[in-house]
């Protein structure tokens, strides 16, 4: 399958590795992935900070770099989901035929990794290793995955699917209740004894795993790209 690699912004600018790492699981698997040069930011922190107008440019650029792929594939369940969920909202609030056109045949072909490998491929074995303790802060289609991964001790963590409190503009425009959300998730992920962190948003890494440093808890973040990627060679 000719697939094209949606890195996303931040991914691209903090966590390019993330980006590596999923080239290296979808070509292990034997798919083409593609990275088109001219993709952007899919304007989600514009759309959720109520600039709704100027994130239509995004999506008139995300269609005219990602059209005629079988597949999209991005290592972020928010920006997936900015995409299928919202792009055709603001074609239509923008009044454009072409552009409402051009979503509805892009946005039903993107996924998040995760869900890409389990429900379009239907795979959750990718041949990874990883020999360590492991905790996830969730979706159900990266617990199955983690699963199959040899050598890896999944940990349960404690109120799992409460938010880490990071929320893009959230955090920014409500930084005391964000820290206060982040040090309950970040108590949860030490209660868990795990090594590593794990989840499908670096976002969510990016601000739990600034506050476990800071804390010098000894628990390293990593994407969950990053551990499919592993092997017995790559140890």
């Amino acid at each position: 399958m000719r697939i094209g690699l949606f890195v996303t912004c931040l991914t691209d600018t903090l966590f390019p590795g993330t980006g590596q790492a999923v080239v290296a699981v979808l070509e292990r698997l034997g798919h083409q992935v593609v990275f088109p040069a001219g993709q952007s930011c899919c304007g989600q922190m514009h759309f959720n900070t109520g600039y709704r107008r100027e994130a239509v440019p995004m999506a008139r650029g995300f269609a005219a770099a990602f059209g005629g792929f079988e597949a999209v594939v991005t290592p972020s369940a928010s920006c997936a989901s900015m995409v299928r969920e919202y792009f055709p909202a603001l074609a239509a609030e923008a009044g454009d035929p072409a552009l409402t056109r051009a979503v509805a045949e892009v946005a039903p072909r993107v996924h998040e990794l995760s869900v890409f490998l389990t429900g379009v491929l239907g795979v959750t074995d990718v041949g990874a290793y990883f020999p360590h303790r492991v905790t996830y802060h969730p979706s159900c289609h990266s617990l199955r995955m983690l699963r199959a991964v040899r050598g890896l001790d999944l940990a349960d963590l404690p109120d799992a699917e409460a938010c880490c409190g990071f929320g893009g503009t959230f955090a920014v425009k409500n930084p005391d209740v964000s820290a206060a959300i982040c040090a309950d998730k970040v108590a949860a992920v030490r209660a868990s004894g795990a090594e590593v962190l794990c989840a499908a948003d670096n976002s969510c890494l990016m601000h739990i795993g600034g506050a476990l440093a800071r804390q010098r808890s000894g628990v390293a973040v990593m994407h969950l790209a990053e551990i499919l990627a592993r092997t017995e060679d790559a140890r």
